[in-house]
């Protein structure tokens, strides 16, 4: 049996494996960046109202977990409070680093203006968040088939990241309530090879040989970012806190 006979008898061999070839091509190919617009932003974009604002502030977030940073969190929290369009964030955790000095070159005359005696905002709520667990491999799945040579194999792995707001009365400093978010990270494995076996096997099985080893194998990984995860449990947070608080 001829090349050209191989490939009639066996075109879903040919055209899977081009087919993967070219999956894994564009999976990895450069792409624009776009701004954020993920199911967590649209529940908090759903909400945007103009109008007055309520001032809060986070001075910033506490992490328990050392995998995962602070900083990046307070961030993030800051932006989400911001895409409501019920809260103006008074900046405290940067503070001296702009507002301040810019009060200060103000008072030395070196700016226009009177920035430099008006009073800051007083902020309504102050809000403390905490990074309060981290988990990796909760829970694992792994598992494979085999039918004539041909190997499909595929794994899956629960882990998961958890957050933790309180609610502060910035006047009298009690914690008037709090909200905690836990989400699941997506992480799957799946993997195919040997199709050259198969292909001589199913060859075998019609009594003809296969003047050729062909081989294909194909594996696809997905795994869901730590960052990824935890804005979308702050973006769920901030939700639950602007229904809360948003409106009073």
């Amino acid at each position: 049996m001829g090349r050209c006979g191989v490939l009639r008898s066996f075109p879903f061999l040919v055209c899977l494996a081009i087919s993967l070839s070219l999956s894994a091509g564009a999976a990895i190919a450069e792409q624009d960046p776009v701004v954020d617009n993920s199911r967590t932003t649209k529940k908090l974009k759903s909400l945007r109202k103009k109008g007055a604002k309520k001032v809060v502030t986070i001075y910033e977030f506490r992490s328990g977990v050392p995998e995962v940073g602070a900083r990046a969190a307070t961030d993030m929290f800051t932006t989400a409070l911001i895409k409501t369009g019920y809260f103006a964030v008074a900046e405290r955790h940067r503070l001296n680093e702009g507002v301040m000095r810019e009060k200060q070159l103000n008072t030395s005359g070196m700016t226009t203006g009177g920035g430099g005696s008006v009073k800051l905002a007083a902020a309504s709520y102050i809000f403390e968040g905490t990074i309060s667990e981290y988990s990796q491999d909760d829970e694992a799945t792994e598992g494979g088939i085999t039918v004539g040579g041909m190997d499909v194999g595929g794994r899956g792995a629960e882990s998961s990241i958890g957050v933790d707001i309180r609610i502060i009365d910035a006047e009298n400093g009690l914690v008037l309530d709090s909200v905690n978010v836990r989400k699941p990270l997506e992480d799957s494995k799946k993997s195919v090879s040997g199709l050259g076996k198969l292909a001589q096997s199913i060859a075998a099985l019609r009594g003809k040989n296969i003047p050729l080893d062909p081989d294909a194998s194909i594996s696809h990984s997905k795994k869901e970012s730590v960052d990824r995860a935890l804005r979308a449990c702050i973006e769920a947070a901030v939700y639950e806190i602007t229904k809360r608080y948003g409106e009073e």
